[in-house]
């Protein structure tokens, strides 16, 4: 049994804590992979040189991270830009209201370390894509509990993009993990075998737009006015000014505008909440929610590290809008994924189409999403976004037709200043 002092573990309670682990670890079975070796081999693997890293220390984050320490990993690192919110502490267990303003991944770490002795968190305050690819390469492998898309894609093409076929530990394996509300996924994503996130993109739900000739003129929904302050009220007013979602007091002007707005049209229901939810396109989060999936994406972790049994192929599912219900399947592999895949995507489209006709269907297009994407070819600058220099010099080709700057069957390079990818588009016309 594990003894606890003040309601933390002490150095004595290392046997108790691992007791139902090492069941697992003492002895193979009918279940577990040829390659699994029972006892204390894979013990010292698993808690003395198994080195992971956590992506979010947000919902799922502390959930993943608090289940990592008490599976028996002791060497722990854990990435998030964020600071920690007061709304933050219904479910991000980790944290207390005296943390508030302080950053989530240095304030979870130092919780880890004090509950679980022995294990060793460290923490980094910042963007995943301020580390270098030697740096990701120092991990048996990595966990994401991310809730943006964008940073979801760049650290799967990075992870693809590191692989050599020479080195065998170039591979990080990938569990990811997602919820939306009662629903949730994980996944094991090993770069260059299975399907990569980027080859389910078109899995993605698609975000929800609002016509503008409603939010500026016949607003109903408290949603409307929220969409009025951020896409047509805030240009007005502060020109230039570039809107940080992330920035407390630009949300608290929206809630405030959108307020105002949703008054003079006896709407109610407009919150600082929701106006952070919809100009962030946050989904409510789900404590249980995250549990369960966090859950599964250890679980993965341990079978990895341990080869204790197979691990998923590749993909687990939860819905519990109505009832409770999960399964799992296997995702294929895209043949002309930009990332793993390697072939062009073939698109065919109007001979009429303008280029910046071009660039609105990569932005919207559900297995495409990119967004500000600069287009060329072998030996032509279509268009680029930035520097400004070139966007200036590019800019009149905005308004020409694609058929007049690429022959049919011609093949279009999209890159974007977010991901460190390229796509290459193979052109028919209609």
């Amino acid at each position: 049994m594990i003894s606890q002092s003040n309601g933390f573990a002490t150095p004595h309670d290392w046997a108790g804590r691992y007791y139902h682990i090492d069941q697992i670890l003492d002895a193979s079975g009918p279940r577990t992979d040829p390659a699994f070796s029972a006892g204390d081999e894979v013990k010292d693997f698993l808690r003395n040189k198994a080195k992971i890293l956590v992506i979010g220390a947000g919902g799922l984050g502390c959930e993943i991270l608090a289940n990592l320490a008490l599976t028996g990993f002791k060497d722990i690192h854990v990435i998030d830009m964020d600071t920690i919110d007061i709304s933050n502490l219904n479910r991000q267990f980790l944290f207390r209201q005296k943390d508030v303003g302080k950053p989530k991944a240095i304030v979870a770490a130092e919780f880890i370390m004090k509950r679980v002795p022995g294990v060793t968190v460290t923490p980094y305050f910042g963007k995943i894509q301020d580390k270098d690819e030697d740096y990701y390469m120092q991990f048996n492998l990595i966990i994401c509990g991310l809730d943006s898309v964008e940073a979801r894609r760049w650290i799967n093409a990075t992870l693809v993009n590191m692989v050599d076929g020479e080195n065998p530990e170039s591979l990080k394996p990938l569990i990811d993990g997602g919820t939306e509300g009662f629903k949730g996924q994980a996944r094991v994503i090993l770069p260059t075998i299975t399907s990569c996130y980027e080859c389910s993109l078109d899995m993605l739900n698609k975000q929800t737009a609002f016509p503008i000739c409603t939010i500026a003129n016949t607003p109903r929904l408290p949603e409307h006015c929220i969409e009025w302050a951020s896409v047509l009220e805030w240009p007005r007013v502060h020109g230039e000014k570039k809107m940080d979602t992330d920035d407390p007091e630009h949300i608290t002007w929206l809630y405030q505008t959108a307020s105002k707005r949703a008054k003079e049209f006896n709407i109610e229901g407009v919150t600082w909440s929701l106006t952070q939810g919809v100009v962030k396109n946050i989904i409510p989060a789900i404590a249980s929610t995250n549990a369960i999936i966090a859950a599964s994406c250890c679980n993965e972790a341990f079978k990895i590290a341990t080869s204790s049994a197979a691990y998923l192929n590749n993909y687990f599912m939860l819905i519990g809008t109505d009832g409770v219900y999960s399964y799992t399947f296997e995702h294929e592999k895209r043949a002309d994924c930009p990332v793993c895949g390697g072939e062009a995507v073939d698109m065919s489209i109007s001979s009429e189409l303008p280029v910046e006709g071009l660039i609105d269907l990569l932005v919207e297009k559900q297995d495409i999403q990119i967004k500000k994407p600069s287009l060329s070819t072998a030996n032509k600058q279509i268009y680029l976004q930035a520097p400004p220099q070139l966007e200036a010099a590019t800019r009149p080709n905005l308004s020409k037709k694609v058929s007049e700057l690429v022959p049919p069957g011609g093949e279009i390079t999209v890159t974007a200043s977010t991901l460190p990818f390229s796509l290459s588009l193979r052109i028919t016309y209609t």
